[in-house]
């Protein structure tokens, strides 16, 4: 054999000109206003695969060592989703929700960030792929017992934060212009100062909330690493997330199929808890509306729902129990405080006396205007 037929252990992959295309994951980072539908889209997606499927909140992550949840934890919870088959766990989903708040708060470099810039660098090998080493079934958290090693290159991460003000930062990046002899800063204002330019946004502004939605979702179709960074995650921790999906705020009429169309909407929920009381409720359409148009004032989203109609019924709530109450119907009248709910009652107190029959459609309407009481009526 002559020594050019010899060749270095390992160069016959190098030489190879075939070879098989391995799949990698691409984690993804979902991003957009509070109350669009984020979580809820992980929990609809984790009832729908047959997959291990673990929702873990960052805001108790700390670094190891510190007062918190270890970052091991997060693949604990899947491993646990999966009965503790660890093969299964290696092919799960991992969903880390509120990511935006382990960002690094800029003005503390000289202190160790262990709530935010720490637990990013510690998740940094996990997200691209390690073996983990999980504590058993009953392993006590704090005694270094037995552990199972779990293989995070095939678990797929799915990270989803409010990121609050970013998109004032894509603003003051699109929008840079300099004029003189001033050279502007380098210096990052961070993840405070977008929250702050957020929040000063959100409650002035616009005076449309419309324009105001569409203005933020314009900004956020057009986010990059850079704008994340800036917002305080490190460029590692950005880069191993190489989708980014923003999420575009909620328009009236989604409110309102919110309010309506989900199997577990809103609506149902409160007829369902009236019913109880063998009460029915109704809303009408103009109502609804005016509902969805106050959630959207309140830039909450749709948890803003919740809270105007548990406000609307406080008052029906606690009438209703114990008395000759049969319907309760919701206007948007009713809505905007102008007017009460207008309550339909039985007529059989009256009935006894004789007297139901001069004064039965009159007593059975309480409290609206006089044009709603004449709708009521014609219905009757």
């Amino acid at each position: 054999m002559t020594s050019g037929s010899l060749s270095a252990p390992g160069s016959d992959i190098l030489d190879a000109t075939t070879h098989d295309a391995k799949l990698e994951k691409s984690n993804i980072l979902l991003l957009g206003p509070t109350g669009s539908g984020k979580t809820l889209l992980a929990q609809t997606i984790a009832q729908c695969l047959d997959v291990p499927f673990a929702i873990c909140d960052c805001t108790t992550l700390t670094q190891a060592g510190y007062v918190g949840e270890d970052i091991e934890s997060v693949i604990a919870k899947l491993l646990q989703d999966a009965n503790y088959n660890v093969e299964k766990a290696q092919t799960g989903i991992v969903f880390l929700d509120e990511v935006d708040k382990i960002g690094a708060v800029p003005g503390i470099h000289q202190l160790r960030d262990v709530g935010g810039e720490g637990v990013q660098q510690g998740m940094l090998k996990m997200l691209e792929g390690t073996v983990v080493n999980v504590p058993e079934r009953n392993a006590p958290r704090k005694l270094r017992g037995e552990s199972v090693q779990v293989d995070t290159t095939n678990i797929l991460f799915v990270a989803s934060g409010a990121y609050n003000g970013l998109d004032r930062i894509v603003s003051r990046r699109k929008n840079e212009k300099y004029l003189g002899f001033g050279i502007p800063s380098a210096a990052s204002p961070g993840r405070r100062a977008a929250h702050q330019a957020g929040v000063a946004h959100m409650s002035g502004g616009l005076s449309n909330a419309a324009e105001d939605n569409a203005e933020m979702d314009a900004y956020l179709k057009q986010v990059e690493a850079r704008d994340l960074i800036e917002f305080g995650m490190i460029p590692e921790f950005v880069g191993r997330f190489p989708v980014l999906v923003p999420f575009h705020s909620l328009s009236e009429d989604l409110l309102v199929r919110i309010l309506t169309e989900p199997r577990n909407a809103m609506v149902p929920q409160f007829q369902r808890l009236l019913a109880m009381d063998k009460v029915d409720l109704t809303f009408t359409a103009e109502a609804l509306q005016a509902i969805a148009h106050l959630a959207l004032e309140r830039k909450t989203g749709a948890r803003g729902l919740r809270a105007i109609v548990e406000n609307i019924l406080l008052e029906p709530m606690f009438e209703i129990p114990g008395s000759d109450v049969t319907s309760v119907h919701i206007t948007e009248g009713v809505v905007q405080g102008h007017f009460n709910p207008i309550y339909t009652r039985t007529a059989e107190t009256n009935s006894e006396t004789g007297e139901g029959n001069n004064i039965d459609k009159n007593s059975i309407i309480v409290g609206s205007n006089e044009d709603e009481i004449l709708e009521l009526k014609r219905r009757l």
